[in-house]
């Protein structure tokens, strides 16, 4: 669709750069991803056939009565009988506000699945670095609707995980905070209101859940948060010896399986998926130098896409470009953002 170049000698080469330790890795990166591309598809037939598959709906009621209202900025436009509303292919999607063509976003999504970094991101595409960090949360965003229909089943594996609280980016700290700089320790040693809580899940299929939950030791309270509902009644649970998990276990019909600290297996049962999943999760964080709390649930949906969900790169590019086309946008401004998705660090306190 996108591409006269190979997809599959460009998927292998990002995924074994990704592994390397070498120096110039980010400007090999670079390369790859800014080679030009070339469509045969026009930019409105591509938003049109994806958006509107089953047929030009309202984006406002869902409306089918729908009449042709001329084209504007290349797009056509319609007007719905219902709600008398107009519209196009982008209304109401995350590109809809932007006037930057299709093919920015394309390039975007690739430079964000080689992990560059923003500014490189920016400089790739064109685009200014303020920009590029919106995109990449507008995106993130989005894939928030598709991280919360994940349901497990089967054997699943729990534990909870921390990271520093994190007011990084904000221009003002709470009453009593003190500053924290890249490198210092936490004030408070061990688990402490300085660390937020992240519970995780994992099955044997490969699918994951990560939730930011509370500030300090996890509760029930925090599990069923996190889990209840997103874990299928009669799955066998495998946890640490934490006494929280039982209650939850119980309020989820779960069957709870748990280890002590010097067990390592019991059967088919065990907890390594988990701790693998921890350590992933960790390095995958490690890049960014440090996440502010208040986008920390936006790069936990980022790592399970990237390193759990069983597409290759080309899918999951695939599916990222068709999601942001199709998906309606849920953030209308920073503090709407703010509001709907994952709390602030302020609001865990």
């Amino acid at each position: 669709m996108w591409y006269n170049i190979t997809m599959l000698e460009l998927e292998q080469a990002i995924e074994l750069l990704k592994e390397t330790q070498c120096r110039r890795k980010d400007d090999l990166l670079e390369r790859i991803v800014g080679v030009e591309k070339s469509t045969s598809q026009s930019k409105e037939e591509y938003l049109t056939e994806k958006r509107f598959a089953d047929g030009v709906k309202c984006p406002y009621c869902n409306g089918k009565h729908i009449q042709r209202n001329g084209k504007a900025r290349g797009y056509q436009q319609y007007i719905c009988v219902d709600c008398k509303k107009y519209f196009s292919a982008t209304t109401n999607t995350i590109i809809s506000c932007t006037k930057l063509p299709l093919e920015k976003w394309n390039k975007y999504i690739e430079c964000m699945m080689a992990n560059l970094s923003i500014r490189k991101c920016a400089e790739i595409c064109g685009i200014n670095k303020n920009t590029a960090f919106l995109w990449r949360h507008k995106i993130l965003d989005a894939l928030q609707s598709m991280a919360e229909s994940v349901v497990l089943n089967g054997i699943v594996e729990g534990d909870e995980t921390f990271f520093p609280l994190s007011y990084k980016g904000s221009h003002a700290l709470p009453e009593g905070r003190k500053a924290r700089h890249h490198g210092q320790k936490n004030h408070k040693r061990g688990v402490s209101k300085e660390q937020v809580c992240v519970p995780c899940a994992v099955n044997r299929k490969g699918l994951s859940i990560a939730k930011v939950t509370n500030l300090g030791h996890v509760s029930t309270e925090n599990l069923k948060t996190a889990f209840l509902g997103r874990i299928e009644e009669g799955s066998t649970f495998c946890t640490d010896g934490a006494p929280q998990y039982v209650n939850f276990a119980i309020s989820g019909k779960l069957d709870l399986l748990q280890f002590q600290q010097k067990e390592g297996r019991i059967g088919l049962y065990n907890i390594q998926h988990i701790n693998s999943y921890h350590s992933v999760l960790k390095n995958f964080m490690r890049k960014f130098k440090g996440v502010s709390t208040k986008y920390l649930p936006n790069y936990l949906v980022w790592n399970n896409f990237e390193n759990y969900a069983n597409e290759t790169f080309v899918e999951k590019h695939r599916i990222l470009l068709e999601f942001i086309v199709t998906t309606n946008k849920k953030i209308q401004e920073v503090r709407q953002r703010q509001k709907d998705f994952g709390p602030r660090a302020k609001d865990l306190e």
